[in-house]
């Protein structure tokens, strides 16, 4: 595999306080079935979580199937992403999307991301970020 196509843990939302920071100060983005909510980080990356309810997605396999598919497209697709984190919610006509759709929905969704400007909703500057010169 390609190194440059894995979804590494640092890729990834881990921590209930980053989901809430993107959760409180994001920008929102809708697509069929889907919802983005995208904030600014400090980091060279794109970083990615998933609240996929039971509400949504009744069924756990379709949960499941869901967060695969949105993981693998966004694996493939994080090099075009600026510079943000950012938490998909699943919508309850999620459900009626065909395979195919759900991949044209996601591909749509982060050429969204990617041209968006996030800049109004970037986080608080913080010390680490500015380069430190002596």
């Amino acid at each position: 595999m390609d190194k440059a196509a894995r979804f590494p843990r640092r890729a990834r939302l881990l921590k209930p306080a980053e989901f809430k920071a993107v959760f409180e100060g994001g920008a929102r983005i809708h697509e069929r079935g889907l919802t983005a909510v995208s904030v600014a980080n400090n980091l060279a990356h794109a970083r990615l979580g998933l609240a996929i309810s039971k509400k949504a997605l009744p069924l756990s396999v379709d949960r499941n199937r869901l967060k695969r598919k949105i993981r693998d497209t966004f694996r493939l697709n994080h090099r075009n992403l600026p510079a943000v984190d950012l938490v998909i919610l699943a919508k309850p006509g999620s459900r009626t999307l065909t395979a195919p759709q759900m991949r044209q929905c996601l591909e749509r969704l982060w050429t969204r991301i990617a041209a968006s400007s996030v800049t109004a909703s970037s986080p608080a500057p913080s010390s680490s970020s500015a380069p430190i010169r002596s």
